[in-house]
């Protein structure tokens, strides 16, 4: 919706007399070969990893629990208390498994918020930076949804941006 309004309004702004430069820059190839991206994203995988390995052990315990059920299930010796106590149990087990996997997820969610936002500063910080030496009026993302129409007049910041993050 941001990117939206931005373009809107410098389509809309009045052309003056000097010459205003336009830049376009492929943040998400920018961002995937930051060091920082591939290091967040080996950091997820690595918790989401172990949150799925206790996922899987959480829900084993369930189906073990269920199947114990079910050899007692048709046991006319078992009394029905016993049978009721252990249907709640796979109940509140599989309630809690639920719950953990909400949590995790959640976690994760938060993870990479936090591990990505020193990210898209630094980026941001860098194409303000070229912005800024270069004497563009605006850069924007080269979002094919996002650009309507490009001129021959716009400049491609991309590899100034790479450069001035030091990447090749």
């Amino acid at each position: 919706m941001f990117k939206k309004i931005l373009l809107a309004v410098a389509l809309a702004l009045p052309l003056s007399g000097m010459a205003q430069k336009f830049g376009v820059v492929d943040i998400e190839s920018v961002f995937q070969a930051m060091p920082e991206s591939a290091a967040m994203r080996a950091e997820l995988e690595e918790t989401s990893k172990k949150y799925e390995d206790e996922y899987q052990k959480l829900s084993e315990e369930v189906n073990k629990l269920f199947a114990d059920f079910q050899t007692i299930q048709n046991d006319p010796n078992t009394p029905d208390a016993i049978k009721e106590r252990r249907i709640n149990e796979i109940q509140e087990r599989q309630a809690k498994v639920e719950q953990f996997r909400n949590t995790a997820m959640q976690n994760i969610q938060r993870l990479q918020e936090q591990l990505t936002m020193p990210i898209q500063t630094k980026l941001t910080d860098a194409v303000k930076s070229v912005g800024a030496e270069g004497g563009f009026t605006f850069i924007m993302p080269n979002e094919q949804a996002l650009l309507l129409y490009k001129g021959n007049d716009v400049v491609d910041v991309t590899p100034q941006v790479r450069a001035k993050l030091g990447l090749k």
